[in-house]
């Protein structure tokens, strides 16, 4: 009995990580109002009724999406930010690896900007203060780097922070519209936010 439970298990999860895909496509796709369970289900050819048995509401489905693309980043910059290297360093790697996962998590990207307004009050709160933890570490490293002199003197880390990640997460609005290379893309866009905090831009 344990053996045929452990190898359930396995298949439940993966069953469920694919209704979060799946649920994540259709709201990037429809918005979470014109989106229903029925549309989920019909995306992973199952039946309405068993979308329930992972989540017991649509708004639940909703804040999943949301909290496991903020999961993704955090811990991303986690690593970053435990690595030995100069703070210049950390943040192109920072800005890197919030744009990366726009090639195969766009549509989690999608909802979480466009979508997570719709969250009950408590689950937005929720989404919330990740996402203040995650700009925290933007905030950390602009510091680190404006007291070892990497970066500008005069910046306002919280302001900078958040203007650099709204800089980034625009990019998953339109660079798949405006049909330009997301590698390029990403260059570029990593290159004006460290010209715009370096030290040794004269025009700050």
């Amino acid at each position: 009995m344990t053996s045929a439970i452990a190898k359930k298990k396995p298949s439940t999860r993966k069953r469920r990580d694919e209704v979060v895909d799946a649920a994540a496509r259709v709201f990037a796709e429809r918005g979470f109002h014109g989106a229903s369970t029925r549309d989920i289900s019909e995306f992973l050819g199952m039946r309405q009724a068993s979308i329930y048995y992972y989540f017991a509401s649509k708004e639940e489905a909703l804040e999943e999406v949301c909290a496991i693309g903020t999961t993704g980043f955090i811990e991303r910059a986690e690593v970053i930010l435990n690595k030995k290297l100069e703070p210049d360093q950390k943040l192109a790697m920072l800005l890197k690896a919030h744009t990366q996962p726009l090639a195969d998590r766009s549509d989690y990207i999608m909802t979480f900007l466009n979508e997570r307004k719709w969250l009950p009050t408590e689950s937005r709160r929720r989404i919330g203060r990740m996402t203040r933890r995650y700009e925290a570490f933007f905030e950390k490293v602009l510091r680190d780097g404006m007291r070892s002199g990497c970066f500008h003197k005069d910046l306002n880390p919280k302001v900078t922070a958040i203007a650099l990640l709204g800089m980034l997460n625009s990019v998953a609005l339109w660079h798949k519209r405006a049909g330009i290379d997301l590698e390029q893309t990403i260059s570029i866009l990593t290159t004006l936010a460290m010209n715009g905090t370096s030290a040794t831009n004269k025009n700050m």
